[in-house]
């Protein structure tokens, strides 16, 4: 390989799917059991902090059960190897690219193991429970809430994200539905700046058709044989 291409990787749900993280809506539009705008919407949060607080303090301690996978390792292993620019986006909350040893990393709905602070916006990482009225160590403001970005609020990085799209030589979507943006419209934003586009999905998603190119199966066995294939042109 003579010039090395500058990447911009989106994960969804679909890439923790194969850990045992359910995806993201169940049947009947459930997240989990629950109505989305019932645990993911500042006015869920309003309404009812206990049940919000609550429903994240489950998916976080169930985090102890689970691995990353073949597709997390093997986006981890790119990551150390590749010479050139690399950005790992993800909308899962998660830790798993982590604990895989991504480095390179943007969790653009935010994270289950930390807490935001609503009065002053504070950040800190948190692995326990976080009852509602939780005190702020920066501020003391008893306004520690999850640091999940809920629909209708701004996702994070989005500058950062941007800008590696608009410099993308190569943008690759794994495990994605493809319905919800802004994520969604990643792809065409790196289209339009002249990259080559991959999607690697269990089934075609939403917005397959934008796609150059489309793997369909498992994002543990598509991811590794991609990023070996691409480790492959290094030597």
């Amino acid at each position: 390989m003579t010039t090395l291409p500058n990447i911009v990787i989106l994960t969804g749900a679909g890439i923790s799917a194969e850990s045992g993280i359910a995806t993201f809506r169940g049947p009947g539009g459930l997240w989990e059991g629950h109505r989305v705008e019932d645990v993911c919407t500042p006015e869920a949060l309003a309404r009812d902090p206990e049940l919000v607080h609550r429903f994240y303090d489950l998916r976080r301690a169930a985090l102890a059960d689970v691995e990353p996978n073949a597709a997390h390792r093997a986006l981890a292993k790119l990551d150390a190897a590749w010479p050139g620019e690399l950005l790992i986006v993800t909308q899962n909350v998660d830790d798993l690219h982590e604990r895989a040893g991504a480095r390179r990393l943007v969790h653009m709905h935010g994270e289950l193991v930390s807490a935001l602070c609503a009065a002053c916006g504070a950040r800190a990482r948190h692995a326990g429970a976080l009852p509602p009225g939780s005190a702020c160590a920066a501020c003391g403001a008893a306004a520690l809430r999850p640091d999940i970005v809920f629909f209708g609020e701004m996702p994070y990085r989005m500058e950062r994200i941007e800008a590696a799209l608009a410099a993308a030589d190569l943008f690759v979507s794994i495990g994605t539905s493809g319905a919800v943006y802004p994520a969604a419209g990643f792809v065409q934003l790196a289209a339009h700046y002249g990259a080559h586009t991959l999607e690697l999905n269990l089934d075609p998603s939403a917005g397959s058709a934008a796609f150059d190119e489309s793997r369909l199966g498992p994002a543990g066995v598509l991811v590794p044989e991609w990023v070996a294939g691409l480790l492959q042109e290094l030597q």
